[in-house]
Parts: structure tokens; sequence; C-alpha cells
């Protein structure tokens, strides 16, 4: 109720031992809070919060736009509401080095369990876009050395993106990702692979976890969960999968009231109520407010009626 009940540092640790274990974790894109305990609720890993679907709440195209202070305001909302640890993409840190430096405290302080920090210049473009261009290696290492020295909980994931396979092929990517280990990165997330080959070179070249982006109509095949752990992944992420759902169905919705003049045709492909207020625990806050007599002793409200709908 309200908040999760693990802490930050607990999420934190949690994600490094469950990385320390080889397993394969599951992280997909939350859209918002809701949708982020709906996640945990169905057994997945861990929670994303990507650029691209936060921007695209916005009303905003993923090209660099959103603000350091929109980007922790709505993550923190997001990791708030769930005990699993949570993954954000703070883009190419928002600045200079001394601004990633910034961008990892004002993270840790919103309760975030990790980021990544990514090699493009500003304007930044979705990663499975064309038309994109990186920084010297120079710069990129000055980025993942900038947010690894800020972070005050060693815990805190500190992941270095990649979009040099685009530009220069997978050779470059694994070359690159190497040397952003050096620089001190707990993970690589080379964007924009090919195939699983290119996944399996990456992994084979360093030692610490690989992310795989399972964007759809992107550049990569939407491989299993399977075939990644196969090739050495141990990060996998759904970044806009949700989003994408439920703009489809919102798109259908409006379109079936617009012609049919009623949304009755709809309402079997709604979330229940009863569904929803398992979901935020309806009940704990009812109970919460009973025991401290909001209400009134031993009168709780009843809950809303019909709640089969």
């Amino acid at each position: 109720m309200l908040h999760a009940g693990a802490s930050a540092s607990q999420k934190r640790r949690q994600l490094r031992e469950r990385l320390a274990s080889g397993e394969l974790l599951r992280f997909p894109g939350a859209i918002n809070p809701l949708s982020a305990q709906l996640i945990e609720d169905k057994g997945f890993e861990g929670v994303y919060i990507s650029g691209a679907v936060l921007s695209a709440d916005l009303g905003l195209p993923d090209v660099g736009l959103t603000t350091l202070t929109e980007v922790a305001g709505r993550a923190g909302q997001i990791a708030r509401v769930t005990n699993l640890p949570a993954l954000v993409d703070a883009d190419t840190g928002f600045g200079e080095p001394m601004n990633v430096a910034r961008t990892v405290q004002v993270l840790e302080d919103a309760g975030l369990a990790g980021c990544h920090i990514e090699d493009q210049v500003n304007p930044k473009r979705c990663g499975h876009l064309d038309g994109k261009a990186v920084v010297d290696l120079g710069t990129a290492e000055q980025r993942i050395k900038a947010a690894v020295s800020a972070r005050r909980d060693p815990d805190f994931l500190v992941m270095a993106r990649t979009d040099v396979r685009a530009l220069e092929g997978a050779d470059s990517a694994v070359e690159r990702a190497k040397r952003l280990v050096d620089a001190g990165a707990d993970a690589i997330f080379p964007e924009a692979m090919a195939n699983l080959g290119e996944f399996e070179k990456v992994a084979a070249a360093v030692d610490v976890p690989v992310l795989a982006n399972m964007t759809e109509f992107g550049k990569s095949e939407l491989f299993t969960v399977e075939q990644l752990a196969g090739a050495g992944v141990q990060i996998v992420i759904y970044p806009v999968t949700l989003l994408r759902l439920a703009m489809g169905e919102i798109e259908r919705g409006l379109d079936e009231i617009s012609q049919a003049g009623t949304q009755a045709g709809l309402v079997e492909r709604m979330q229940t109520r009863a569904r929803l207020y398992e979901v935020i625990d309806y009940a704990g806050y009812n109970a919460f407010d009973n025991d401290i007599f909001t209400y009134g002793r031993g009168s709780a409200p009843a809950p809303p009626d019909d709640e089969s709908v």
C-alpha cells in the first residue's frame, strides 16, 4: 500500500544478486505506475522505464526533448509502487559529464535501481532509427566515468549503451563495449544488434551482463528468452510493448464509440473494476482507514457496487 515494501537499496541489491546468478531477467517497459504493479503481479523480474515511452506519453518524439526533471519524476513514480528493481533510460545523461553525474544522483534519490547512459550525440534519436551519430570514444568513456564516480550506493547499476553498431558494424560495437566496461560500466547495452551471433560476440567479449532490446519494428528479430539466454544475454527489455498494446486498444475503442455511439461493445475487452481494485490493493487502503478510525470504529466504507465490472 502507498509505496513498495522493499527499499531502493534492497531492490538494487536484489538486482545485483540476480545478475550474479547468471539467470536472464525480463524487464517489460512500464507506461505508468499501475502497469508496473501488473508487471510485478505477473511474475517478471524487473521494470524498465523507456525514454521513448516517456516522451510519447508527453506527446513528444524521442529526440532528446525530455528533461532530467521529467524523467526522474516519472521514473520515481513508477519505481515507488513496485518491489521489483526499476531500470531507466537516461539518454545521454542530459548534458556534459558533470550533468551525467548529477543525473545519477537524482535517479538514486528517485529510487531507481539503475540507468543506462548512451554514446549518441545530441539531439539523440531512437536507437532503431536511421540517421544516428555517436560521440567519440573518449567522450563516451567520460560519461561512464562520471556516472560511476557520482553514485553513492555502490549497488546502483550504471549501464553503458552503445549505438555504434548501426554506424560501424558489430566488431566496433564489441570494441567499444570493452572500453566502456574498462571505464567502469556494470553492464552493456549494445543497441540494434542484427542477430544472435552479434549478441554472442558482445557477451563473450565482456565480463559484465549484456542487455538485449526486444523492441517491435526495430533492427533486431524478436528473439525468445531461450534464444537470448543461449547467446549469453542476461537482461531483456520490452520497452514499448505495453504502450503499443494500450494505444492500439485506445484507438480501436475510440473508433467503436464514434461508430456505434456507445462503448457497450468494448466492455468485454476491458479490465474489470474488481481487477483494477485488486491490483492497486483497494481493500488494503480500506482496512488502513478502518484501523485508524477515519470512518469510525469498525465501519470501513462498503466496496463500490457491482465489483465485477
